[in-house]
């Protein structure tokens, strides 16, 4: 087809129906009733470009970050990620040195550096009683469980986990390097406290072949990639010596990744157009149907039968109090008043501070939603009393009843709003088929997913 100019090829045409049309879509379409929702969708994309909302900064933005999302995966290969793998194991393995990776056990004693000298030598005994018990025989593990005042490690019987040089104090570092597996030490005095280090497991850090996927899995859910591109990116505006900006980079990029690949081609594009769908729709039918108050009362009055009720319906307010003079209070504080002012008002006459002398729902309620309304109102027995007003035992009603429809469109705004939204809709797309011209090959058209 060809929207105002502009030519619409097949592979664009067959992309957006097989992905709106997909095997979990309900309210599939055929071929041909998806011709007039896609060529509605190209018209309003045809009018955001004639206003220009493509040159709006807050749509520059969004669409480059979408755009990038797209292109930087393809500045990094697989080979470039394994490569920074290789580089953290090295410098890992060079770290960890020849004296490997311990996994010791600890029973931990906690020592404030703020002790006195009968506070550490009564904590001292104890770490001593503790040594003596495991020489004894006692269970490492299970003394752990008991007296280790580190919870962490105490429910796991003591374990740290694997460890590597300087990673912890000096003097706990030692002594545990000292030990062999199935070897324990006499408490070890660190600036926390006495530590008695039991040695579980002793390696050399694996060949880098055994571990690179876990360590590619882990740098991809770092964001590897991104970091990756970042850099590339860095590094080709520098080498363009001020010829291009990242923003121009990017969009090259994507150009060159959209002549090699149709989907992502298609994929950019369906955001680039998205957004500007978006941003017009709001601004002729959307943002402009809820603001217009003039047009949805005008809508109302002219379509009143559409918004007729098969049930009475409640416009008022339920409230609760703990004084009867109150209940009568509060009418003579509403008549008179619009029904939207009457929130306001009975908070800054009844609840002006911390002092709550009522408790009120208002709203436009049919039989079912309110049990005080159902009570009162719509008769209706067996409903039950809302325990949160236990403190406040007096309810009351005030309002109106009405039996066929709403009293005004604020009644029922979001559906009002809904149908004057439908309305410009409709509007809005004819006005722009008159505006637009649309040539449509049939020919072409037959041969969608048929090729």
């Amino acid at each position: 087809m060809t929207v105002n100019g502009v030519d619409v090829p097949r592979s664009e045409f067959e992309y957006s129906f097989n992905k709106n049309n997909s095997d979990g879509v309900i309210d599939k379409k055929s071929v041909d009733e998806y011709v007039d929702l896609f060529v509605n969708y190209k018209l309003k994309v045809a009018a955001a470009m004639d206003e220009k909302l493509d040159t709006l900064s807050s749509f520059k933005q969004e669409f480059a970050m979408y755009r990038d999302q797209q292109v930087r995966p393809t500045l990094v290969t697989d080979a470039e990620v394994l490569a920074e793998a290789r580089k953290a194991y090295d410098r890992t393995k060079e770290a960890i040195g020849p004296r490997g990776l311990i996994l010791p056990a600890h029973i931990f004693l906690r020592l404030s550096t703020k002790a006195t000298a009968q506070e550490q030598e009564k904590v001292r005994q104890r770490a001593d009683s503790v040594w003596r018990a495991l020489k004894a025989g006692a269970d490492f593990a299970e003394l752990a469980g008991k007296v280790s005042q580190m919870s962490r490690t105490a429910s796991r019987g003591g374990t740290i986990g694997w460890m590597q040089p300087n990673q912890t104090y000096p003097e706990f570092e030692d002594a545990a390097y000292a030990l062999q597996p199935g070897e324990f030490s006499q408490p070890v005095l660190t600036p926390d406290g006495y530590h008695i280090i039991l040695m579980k497991e002793r390696k050399q850090l694996e060949p880098f072949e055994q571990l690179k996927d876990m360590i590619v899995r882990s740098f991809e859910q770092q964001g590897i990639r991104n970091a990756i591109a970042d850099q590339k990116v860095g590094q080709l505006v520098d080498d363009s010596q001020g010829k291009l900006t990242k923003d121009q980079l990017m969009s090259k990029r994507a150009d060159s990744l959209a002549a090699v690949d149709p989907e992502a081609r298609y994929l950019i594009q369906e955001y680039h157009d998205g957004l500007l769908l978006y941003e017009i729709s709001n601004r002729q039918v959307w943002e402009r149907a809820a603001k217009d108050e003039a047009g949805l009362k005008a809508w109302f009055d002219t379509h009143k039968k559409n918004y007729s009720w098969s049930e009475s319906h409640y416009k008022g307010i339920a409230y609760h109090v703990k004084d009867k003079a109150d209940v009568k209070a509060v009418k003579k504080c509403l008549k008179g008043l619009p029904f939207e002012q009457w929130a306001e008002v009975l908070r800054t006459t009844f609840n002006p501070d911390t002092i709550v002398r009522i408790r009120v729902e208002k709203g436009l309620f049919k039989p079912g939603d309110n049990g005080t309304i159902d009570r009162m109102v719509f008769k209706i027995r067996n409903t039950k009393t809302d325990a949160a007003n236990a403190n406040y035992p007096i309810e009351a009603v005030y309002g109106k009843k009405l039996k066929k429809r709403p009293e005004d469109y604020t009644d029922v705004r979001s559906q009002v709003v809904a149908d004057y939204q439908d309305y410009l809709e409709k509007e809005w797309i004819a006005s722009l088929r008159r505006r637009y011209p649309v040539k449509i090959n049939k020919e072409v058209l037959k041969t969608v997913n048929q090729h």
